[in-house]
C-alpha cells in the first residue's frame, strides 16, 4: 500500500513556468499549504545557465523527458526528437529565451469562442504585473515583475542584412514584438539577466523558497490522481523509491504541459472511453477531448551558404574561436556563447489575403543538420520558418498505466492542405527575401532544401523533408464548452470537482509565437481565480450562531 504523506490546501503537479509561478502565487497567503511537484532535478546543471547551453540539454535525460514522436506522414514517415524540460523551471530551462506574448487577435479569439475574461485587453495587464523589462515601465511593459527581459547582447552582420532584406521585401524593421501586433522584422527580446538565462525558478521560486508553507519536491514520478466521491483528492507517485499518496484539501492543479497533462488524467481513468477500456484501466470520468487537439509549430529550416561574413559555424570549428568564446563569456558575459537559439525574428503574411501574420521566422548565423548534431564546417545562416496558425491536428495518448512507458506522440504535422500550401508560401517568401539586394554581397546559396525544388509539389514535398518541430505544443487539455473540450475558462476540469489544468494544454488555439510567456501568463490568471473561488467559497461557509459549534 503507498504511504499517506501530509495533506495540503493546493498540490501542484509540474515545476515548469506555470507549476513555479503558481507556486510563488498560492503560498503568498501563509495561510495556504502549496506542495509542488516535479519529475526532473533541480536546475544546477551549468549549461541550464549558460544561453548556447540548450544545444547540451535538449536530448539530455538529465533535462530533457527525450519523447519522440509516432512516424508523420506528412514528414514522410519521419520521427521527430520532441523535447520536454524535466527539470525545475520546466521547459523554460531549456528553451530558446525568447519573450513573446503572441497577437492580440490570438486572445479575442479565445474569448470570442466562449471563454470570457480570455482576451487580449484582459490579459495585458498580467503580462505587465510579471514583467521587469530592460526598458522600465510603460504603457506596454511592466517593471516590478520577476519574469526578466532585456536585448540580446550581440548581432551579427548577416542578420543584420538578412533584416535589411526583409524591409526590402515588404517586411519593416521594429523594435518591439509584443505590442499586440507582432508584424516586422527585428532583434528578438530574451529572457536573460546580464547574458545568463533566466528561467521561471530563478524567477518565481528562489525568491521565496524560504516560505514555511511551501514545499517544493523533485524526483517525484506522479503515477495518478486520487478520485473519491466524485472529485479529485490527491495524487499517488514514486518518490525516493516509495510509493506515496499526497492529499489536497483545496484542488490538484495540473501544470505537467501538453504532453504530461493529458497523460495523467489518461492514467487516472479520465479520457476518452475507446482508449480507457483497450488498456484496461477502465473509466472513472470520461471526458473525449483528453490528448486530442495537439497543435506544434513546424519550422521549415532553410539553409545558405555564404562568403563575406561572420557566422558561429566557423567560430565554433576553430580551437581559437572556441577560446575566445569561452574568454568572452568568461570576462563579459556576452559573444556566441551569451546568445538565444535565433537572435533575428519576422513576423510576415503567407499570402495578401492573410488577416494578419501567418508565419514566424527564427534567423540564425548557424547552421547543422539537426538539433545535437555538429555545426557545419562552411559558413553559412539558416531562416527558419513556421505557420503560427497550422489547422492540422494530432494527439497524445498513453501507451499503458505506467507513467515509465513514454506516450505516443502523434502531431499529424502537414495533414491539412491549407497548411502545405501555406508551407510552400513560405519557401517562396525566404527565397525572395534572401535575393534581395541586401544580402546580394554575401552571395547566399541555397543548401537545403536546394534550387531544385521549384513547382508547388516540389515545395510541399520539400517541407516535408525539412520540416522539424519548434517545441510548442498546446492544445491536448483546450479550454471551452464543446464536447471535446476539457476545462471550462476557469480552468476547472469539466464534471471533476477540485481539479484544474493551467499550462500550454489548455489553449483552444495555438498563439501566434513561442508559447513559455503565454502559459505564464495562463498561470497568472488561474493563480488569480483559484485564489478568488477559495474567497468565494469561505464566505459562503455556514456561521455557526451564538453558542453553538459548527460541525
Amino acid at each position: 500500500m503507498p504511504e499517506t504523506a501530509e495533506s495540503y490546501d493546493y498540490l501542484i503537479v509540474g515545476a515548469g513556468p506555470a507549476g513555479c509561478l503558481l507556486a510563488n502565487r498560492l503560498s503568498a497567503d501563509p495561510a495556504n499549504r502549496v506542495l509542488l511537484l516535479e519529475a526532473g532535478g533541480p536546475d544546477n546543471y551549468p549549461w541550464i545557465h549558460i544561453p548556447v547551453g540548450y544545444l547540451y540539454c535538449i536530448g539530455n535525460p538529465r533535462t530533457d523527458w527525450c519523447f519522440d514522436t509516432e512516424a508523420v506522414p506528412g514528414l514522410h514517415g519521419r520521427s521527430l526528437k520532441y523535447p520536454r524540460g524535466r527539470v525545475l523551471g520546466g521547459s523554460s530551462s531549456i528553451n530558446g529565451m525568447i519573450y513573446m506574448r503572441g497577437q492580440a487577435g490570438d486572445y479575442d479569439g479565445w474569448a470570442a469562442a466562449g471563454n470570457p475574461g480570455w482576451g487580449w485587453h484582459d490579459l495585458l495587464p498580467l503580462f505587465k504585473q510579471m514583467e521587469n523589462h530592460y526598458a522600465g515601465g510603460s504603457v506596454l511593459h511592466g517593471a516590478g515583475g520577476e519574469w526578466r527581459v532585456e536585448r540580446q547582447r550581440l548581432s551579427w552582420s548577416i542578420l543584420d542584412a538578412f533584416r535589411e532584406a526583409a524591409a526590402q521585401s515588404g517586411i519593416a524593421s521594429v523594435d518591439d514584438f509584443n505590442g499586440g501586433d507582432n508584424a516586422g522584422c527585428g532583434y528578438f527580446q530574451v529572457n536573460q539577466q546580464r547574458g545568463v538565462r533566466w528561467n521561471a525558478s530563478k524567477a518565481f521560486l528562489r525568491p521565496v523558497q524560504g516560505r514555511a508553507n511551501l514545499t517544493v519536491l523533485s524526483g517525484v514520478e506522479v503515477q495518478r490522481l486520487l478520485l473519491e466521491n466524485g472529485r479529485a483528492s490527491g495524487v499517488e507517485g514514486d518518490w525516493q523509491g516509495v510509493r506515496r499518496e499526497w492529499r489536497a484539501r483545496r484542488e490538484v492543479i495540473l501544470c505537467a504541459g501538453s504532453i504530461g497533462s493529458p497523460t495523467l488524467l489518461q492514467r487516472s481513468g479520465i479520457g476518452p472511453r475507446e482508449l480507457l477500456e483497450r488498456l484496461g484501466i477502465g473509466v472513472r470520468h470520461e471526458l473525449p477531448g483528453v490528448g486530442g487537439n495537439l497543435q506544434d509549430h513546424l519550422q521549415l529550416r532553410l539553409i545558405y551558404r555564404i562568403s563575406g561574413a561572420p557566422t558561429l559555424n566557423h567560430i565554433a570549428n576553430s580551437w581559437w574561436g572556441k577560446l575566445g568564446m569561452g574568454l568572452e563569456y568568461l570576462l563579459r558575459r556576452s559573444g556566441p556563447l551569451s546568445m538565444a537559439p535565433s537572435q533575428l525574428g519576422a513576423f510576415a503574411k503567407s499570402a495578401p489575403g492573410q488577416a494578419t501574420a501567418n508565419l514566424q521566422y527564427h534567423v540564425q548565423p548557424l547552421s547543422l543538420e539537426r538539433f545535437g548534431e555538429p555545426l557545419h564546417r562552411f559558413p553559412a545562416f539558416t531562416a527558419s520558418v513556421c505557420d503560427l496558425r497550422p489547422h492540422s491536428r494530432g494527439s497524445v495518448a498513453i501507451r499503458s498505466a505506467d507513467a515509465r512507458d513514454k506516450p505516443l506522440i502523434q502531431p499529424n504535422y502537414l495533414s491539412d492542405p491549407r497548411d502545405l500550401k501555406v508551407a510552400a508560401d513560405a519557401i517562396r517568401l525566404t527565397r525572395r527575401i534572401v535575393a534581395a539586394p541586401a544580402l546580394a554581397p554575401y552571395r547566399p546559396q541555397e543548401y537545403k532544401p536546394g534550387p531544385d525544388y521549384q513547382s508547388e509539389e516540389d515545395l510541399q514535398r520539400a517541407a516535408g523533408e525539412i520540416g522539424t518541430t519548434i517545441f510548442h505544443p498546446a492544445g491536448t487539455c483546450a479550454m471551452g464548452q464543446g464536447a471535446q473540450a476539457v476545462v471550462d475558462s476557469r480552468l476547472r476540469v469539466h464534471g471533476m470537482p477540485g481539479l484544474r489544468i493551467a499550462d500550454a494544454s489548455i489553449m483552444p488555439r495555438l498563439i501566434s509565437g513561442n508559447s513559455c510567456s503565454p502559459v505564464l501568463v495562463i498561470a497568472e490568471k488561474a493563480a488569480q481565480m483559484i485564489l478568488a473561488d477559495a474567497e468565494r467559497a469561505q464566505r459562503v461557509q455556514p456561521v455557526a450562531a451564538p453558542g453553538v459549534l459548527a460541525s
